[in-house]
């Protein structure tokens, strides 16, 4: 299952991720794709303020995790950008995969191998007359996640 969406602005965007937040399970594996200022972190963002997570969120580019820990559920950024080279195999992914928080994994292209089976991919690409806009291209990968993505387009609708 997909879903196509396209935001104007900052606001639109963190709006779109935050009916998205209000909607993740624990152990839910949210991977984002996309170059470098396509609005990963921002739509993040959204996304913990869902989730009841008022913290400032910040990019784990130089971190490679943050753990934001009081919402409704903690919230695992990674940024697994830097492990281009070596992937992840020995750093026990799993634990944040498995926990009892939803993992949001920038550039898991790179750890493909340690990712889990099941979950909900957002590519972001900037788009609209001067790239000011985002678009998103979901895909849902398991049972699990069809029924979210399910959830989260119908709240997009208004339904």
């Amino acid at each position: 299952m997909s879903f196509n969406m396209e935001t104007t602005n900052e606001q639109e965007t963190m709006a779109f991720a935050k009916k998205l937040g209000e909607r993740v399970e624990a152990k839910d594996v949210i991977l984002l794709e996309g170059e470098l200022g396509a609005g990963k972190t921002t739509f993040t963002k959204g996304l913990a303020l869902g989730m009841g997570i008022e913290q400032v969120i910040k990019s784990p580019t130089y971190t490679l995790v943050r753990e934001y820990t009081k919402g409704r559920l903690p919230l695992y950024h990674l940024d697994v950008y830097r492990l281009e080279e070596s992937g992840g195999e020995e750093l026990g992914l799993e634990e944040y995969f498995y926990g009892e928080g939803v993992s949001v994994i920038e550039w898991s292209i790179f750890i493909k191998e340690e990712l889990p089976s099941e979950y909900l991919k957002i590519q972001i690409s900037r788009a609209g007359e001067f790239l000011q806009n985002r678009f998103f291209q979901i895909e849902a990968v398991g049972a699990r996640y069809e029924k979210l993505l399910k959830e989260w387009k119908e709240a997009q609708n208004g339904e």
